[in-house]
């Protein structure tokens, strides 16, 4: 998130105002919040970037309700590039959720470690960007767990279970035991189209699709540079019918769980 963003300058402000309220000096504050007071003085001045920990115990120790943290999500929200934000919106409305991933664990269900690994592999971005990307993907994830959840249905390739070196093994069978606790919620299902499948329409790429409550759907297709909403009524039946053929591939629920656990014990 950039300091010149207008949220970031709203959460200064609403730190700063709250902080006097509370007849705190800056080194008092920081020692609340276990940080210096010059620390406290670079994220007010917009010196320092806002930070999830500090933003966390601030509203702690102001009483605020979660107003930073939220101020906070809404604007890494806003430092969406601009072809994800649509794509977002349509995820937060969905009543139900179908996701196609040949390569990687489908973002909304990978674990911190696995999510901040795939992150990390782009050498191009500071270890800020890392956190800050994280933390939205982690905050995405909520809308598994929160109120009015959609039905969410993932199809993924063995393959990506079994792909990391013995530098992950720890990691991988973390990230397997998430997904199989995942599949025991009533509202997921994750199935496994197993390597013994071998050519399918599926491989061209990864996709999503979203239900909205009007029962329309929109989906939508990632590439290395970017990505796009897909909303032709002609485009999104091909990616239906796609989704059929993928679908029909992979394994059934229970199988596919059963594979999952195999496959995360020989990372064990």
């Amino acid at each position: 998130m950039e300091n010149d963003e207008p949220t970031a300058e709203l959460i200064r402000a609403q730190l700063r105002r709250l902080r006097l309220r509370a007849e705190l000096s800056q080194e008092e504050f920081g020692r609340l919040v276990h940080f210096s007071g010059s620390q406290v003085s670079a994220v007010e001045l917009g010196h320092r970037p806002l930070d999830r920990f500090f933003l966390t115990r601030a509203d702690e120790v102001l009483g605020t309700g979660g107003l930073l943290m939220s101020l906070l999500k809404l604007a890494e929200r806003d430092g969406q590039p601009s072809w994800f934000r649509p794509w977002l919106e349509a995820e937060r409305q969905a009543q139900q959720l179908r996701t196609y991933q040949p390569t990687l664990v489908p973002g909304l269900l990978q674990t911190e470690n696995y999510a901040r690994a795939m992150i990390r592999t782009d050498d191009l971005i500071t270890d800020d960007e890392v956190e800050r990307r994280l933390g939205v993907r982690l905050d995405r994830q909520s809308i598994l767990s929160g109120p009015g959840h959609p039905k969410y249905i993932a199809v993924i390739e063995e393959s990506v279970l079994r792909r990391a070196d013995e530098g992950y093994r720890g990691l991988m069978a973390e990230q397997i035991a998430h997904l199989v606790e995942c599949a025991e919620r009533p509202h997921v299902d994750i199935h496994i189209v197993p390597t013994s499948v071998t050519m399918h329409v599926g491989l061209v790429g990864p996709f999503a699709l979203a239900r909205g409550t009007d029962g329309g759907w929109v989906g939508h297709l990632e590439n290395q540079l970017g990505g796009v909403v897909v909303d032709k009524d002609e485009d999104v039946a091909i990616l239906l019918s796609r989704w059929e053929s993928v679908r029909s591939e992979a394994l059934p629920r229970r199988q596919s769980v059963e594979l999952m656990k195999d496959v995360m014990t020989s990372w064990s």
